[in-house]
């Protein structure tokens, strides 16, 4: 009788073990559209938070339509790839690649007082995880517009405040190239940053390592579009 038993729990909970597995994957299937439409709003949002465009979860795409006119996607040496989404691409996965590798997306958005921002994805590491967002620039292509920059794990009330509306103000009117046309990125001060200068920002304050972690992928990622950006400068003279 107690054989009987043992095989009777056994074959039990296999069976339960099946039916909950079954049902786990047709939640996971269901749900998993629902997730994906979800980062794609967010990642909407984020893009229209850099150009200083306030937004929802509502009505982030219909804003994302109207103020998104363009995109592409290039090589290091801006040789254009046709065959690629710029939206689909995924910067985290372009850095760990080669410069020469990397597939760079541009977006550009014209505004309702008819000017044109071009905005660049950036990707890093913080503390605790990865940092990202968008930095847009004005079409002198050495001024930023605006910025917006979120997390995964940073520590509330410190590393978090990369994504505060005053830690990503400080970015706006700053520049990214010097008055020699020379790649310089975004210095994050700790203690204060020079009011005159146009290439500095406070740094956060006991948040060092994902200021570091900030800058670092300012400089690599806005360094990625150096000769684009560079081109572009020409183009315009």
């Amino acid at each position: 009788m107690k054989s009987f038993s043992n095989t009777y729990i056994f074959v039990f909970s296999a069976i339960m073990v099946v039916i909950v597995a079954a049902l786990l994957s047709t939640a996971a299937m269901v749900l998993h559209p629902l997730q994906e439409k979800n980062i794609e709003i967010q990642k909407k949002r984020n893009m229209l938070s850099s150009i200083r465009i306030e937004n929802n979860a509502k009505n982030a795409e219909e804003l994302y339509d109207k103020y998104i006119s363009d995109s592409f996607v290039i090589n290091a040496e801006t040789e254009e790839q046709e065959t690629l989404n710029a939206f689909e691409i995924e910067m985290g996965l372009q850095m760990r690649k080669t410069l020469e590798q990397r597939s760079l997306p541009v977006f550009i958005s014209s505004l309702d007082d008819g000017t044109k921002k071009y905005i660049v994805p950036v990707f890093g590491k913080g503390l605790w995880g990865p940092i990202y967002g968008f930095v847009s620039l004005n079409d002198d292509f050495t001024t930023i517009y605006g910025a917006n920059f979120n997390h995964d794990d940073e520590t509330p009330g410190l590393g978090a405040e990369i994504n505060t509306e005053w830690f990503e103000a400080q970015f706006a009117n700053k520049k990214i190239f010097n008055k020699k046309k020379e790649f310089i990125s975004i210095d994050l001060v700790k203690g204060g940053a020079d009011p005159e200068s146009l290439n500095e920002v406070d740094a956060i304050s006991g948040g060092t390592l994902t200021s570091n972690g900030l800058e670092k992928m300012l400089y690599d990622c806005l360094g990625s579009y150096q000769t684009y950006f560079t081109n572009q400068m020409k183009n315009n003279k």
